[in-house]
């Protein structure tokens, strides 16, 4: 019995498990991949996640890739949970792309059940992904929600070219043991994190040299509250003045660790929402709030705009009624309201949509 036929150490090769995988580079491993791997094991009825950290993603370029060792022991300290594995298998297994790497994992694992987890925002990257039909065919495969992305990316090429092997939501807890091709898209609540943005604003600051901060600046870090507050009043001022419609302000203190806040607009184009977005970044950026990244942009029905301690979400009405987000934190928020629909049409599939149903 040698290491490298258990590429997963703890795990004997008998195991009947269902299993999630979640396989990038995690440069840096983040709250997202943490909040995707908690909604699968809740969603799916998994028993495990495993975090399959990728020596070098083929995908991307290794400019300011850390380490190896590195990515694996951030990675292990952002999962914290018992059911959360961290490893690096594919330095083990010779394999370098993803369907080589599940059927390996497989060829080791034969009783266990498998499922792909990937964000929704990799759907129409599928394509590039060497045998993305042989994935298909090979594991199921779950896509969970992420901000300016779940909506469009369910009409690109892979989801379309498999739409009759979808599995509804509401099946979504058998989706482990379904015979391939099958998967599913899961419009869990959201979670704002990105590596691509935390690399974009990660500075090194050095250490201070046993010099302690004096008690008034002490005092000024501590109480955020009013510079919070200044900020929601700016994005609020913002969205007003480029006419957004219906905008909800949903209070996220002591309820998540990304925000202080959530605001929710609509804009009634695509034109108008990424305008809006822009308008709302280049204010916060002269406000003294630093790089401001934005997700969704290039696609316009859903942009994200996050401001850090307030994070903005900006719709059209079509795509704000289908994900409803104001409903998937209704029970962690009173400030959330129903914003207003947009109007019925006799025939318009959209007005129509559940979270759970796809999109016309």
């Amino acid at each position: 019995m040698t290491f490298a036929n258990h590429p997963m150490p703890g795990v004997p090769r008998d195991t009947v498990r269902r299993i999630g995988l979640l396989g990038g580079s995690f440069n840096p491993a983040h709250e997202g991949h943490r909040h995707v791997s908690v909604e699968a094991l809740k969603r799916l009825g998994l028993d495990e996640v495993w975090w399959l950290v990728s020596p070098q993603n083929p995908l991307k370029s290794d400019d300011g890739m850390e380490p190896l060792a590195t990515r694996v022991a951030r990675a292990r300290m952002i999962a914290h949970h018992p059911r959360i594995r961290v490893d690096a298998p594919e330095l083990l297994l010779g394999t370098r792309y993803t369907l080589d790497t599940v059927r390996a994992l497989r060829r080791r694992y034969p009783h266990a059940k498998f499922v792909w987890l990937m964000g929704a925002d990799i759907l129409p990257q599928l394509v590039r992904w060497q045998g993305w039909r042989e994935l298909f065919s090979t594991i199921p495969i779950a896509a969970f929600a992420r901000p300016g992305w779940s909506y469009p990316a369910l009409l690109s090429t892979a989801p379309r070219a498999f739409a009759r092997y979808r599995v509804t939501a509401e099946q979504a807890r058998g989706l482990a043991t379904c015979e391939p091709p099958a998967w599913c898209f899961i419009p869990s609540r959201l979670d704002s994190h990105s590596a691509t943005a935390i690399r974009a604003v990660r500075v090194r600051r050095p250490k201070p040299k046993g010099s302690a901060i004096p008690d008034q600046q002490l005092r000024q870090l501590a109480d955020r509250s009013k510079a919070t507050d200044a900020q929601l009043t700016l994005v609020r001022h913002s969205l007003e003045d480029d006419k957004a419609e219906d905008i909800v302000v949903i209070n996220l203190k002591g309820k998540s660790s990304f925000a202080d806040y959530m605001v929710i607009a609509s804009g009634r184009s695509t034109r108008q929402v990424a305008a809006i977005a822009d308008h709302l970044a280049d204010r916060l950026k002269q406000a003294g709030h630093g790089y401001i990244p934005i997700e969704g942009k290039q696609v316009g029905d859903w942009v994200l705009v996050d401001g850090g301690d307030v994070v903005v979400h900006i719709f059209r009405p079509e795509s704000r009624t289908f994900y409803a987000l104001e409903k998937m934190w209704a029970l962690e928020s009173d400030a959330a309201a129903k914003p207003a629909s947009p109007p019925r049409r006799r025939g318009d599939a959209r007005t129509r949509a559940r979270p759970s149903a796809r999109p016309a």
